[in-house]
């Protein structure tokens, strides 16, 4: 296999993984109603507040180890299904040097109900006919990926909402009130708390037992073993910026990410089909590693 296949192949997996990345969110449904007391009762509050708010605009930063080092952009919805746009740039790691060898600093990012579509610029379409854009069906994640990773990573972008790391503080059952703090002029609540998926089931029932049961597995599937949780929730109780820092098997990774406008109309279009490939027949037009 000649490098510029080995590379190409590398691109489409990577640009893969920063949808995941990009988007930064995770989890859906009704939290559990058990624990109480302060702060339990405020995350409580905010993730049913969170998840009922439907959209939000979205700035993120992100470094996963060696592999890629990301900054987002963009608003989602999560209302029914995933749908919304963001910009992704990939500012260091293995994606930005094999990204840079097609000609690629950033990608636009579609997301929507049933796939996400990544927009890889004019180098790609001059080499595929036009098609500049690449469709990965969520329903292919699975085979994809592979293994228990490609089943997260289809759930993850089949039910996101921000609220997922409002329920990790609530799972990891230690959580302290760290003050008011001021979040780009905004007055908020700053929580911290450290997750330890082997503990996830022992803790006490401040989430419901089967939700417990998702998040553990969703966090074991993800190679997460252990996270670092800040978040920072405001008067309105929604949360507006989280801080996550997870050792993984792969490597640490980390992500800073702000939610502002809760509520902002946003409309997505499927790209043109004449300027569409669908990423499993892009894949098995070249030649096998």
């Amino acid at each position: 296999m000649t490098s510029t296949t080995r590379c190409r192949r590398t691109v489409l997996s990577l640009t893969a993984v920063a949808a995941l990345t990009g988007v930064a969110a995770c989890g859906s449904g009704d939290s559990g109603e058990g624990g109480g007391g302060d702060p339990f009762a405020a995350l409580r509050l905010a993730d049913r507040s969170t998840g009922d708010a439907d959209s939000s605009k979205i700035e993120s930063t992100g470094d996963m180890g060696d592999l890629m080092s990301i900054e987002a952009d963009g608003e989602v919805d999560w209302a029914d299904g995933l749908k919304g746009t963001m910009t992704i740039t990939y500012t260091g790691g293995q994606a930005a040097e094999q990204m840079g060898e097609l000609g690629i600093t950033a990608t636009e990012a579609r997301y929507l109900p049933d796939a996400y579509y990544a927009d890889m610029g004019d180098l790609f379409a001059e080499q595929y006919g036009g098609k500049r854009w690449i469709r990965y069906a969520y329903e292919d994640m699975e085979d994809m990926i592979g293994g228990a990773s490609g089943t997260y990573v289809k759930e993850h972008l089949q039910s996101v909402t921000p609220n997922q790391s409002v329920r990790l503080l609530l799972a990891s059952g230690d959580v302290e009130k760290v003050g008011e703090e001021d979040v780009r002029g905004e007055r908020a609540t700053h929580y911290v708390g450290t997750v330890k998926v082997a503990d996830v089931q022992e803790q006490n029932a401040n989430l419901g037992e089967d939700m417990r049961a998702e998040l553990e597995e969703q966090l074991k599937a993800s190679g997460i073993t252990t996270a670092d949780i800040d978040v920072w929730i405001n008067d309105e109780n929604l949360l507006v910026k989280k801080v996550e820092k997870g050792d993984t098997a792969n490597g640490e990774v980390n992500s800073t990410v702000y939610y502002s406008d809760y509520g902002t109309d946003v409309t997505t279009e499927e790209p043109p089909a004449s300027q569409t490939v669908d990423y499993k027949d892009l894949l098995s037009s070249l030649p096998a590693p």
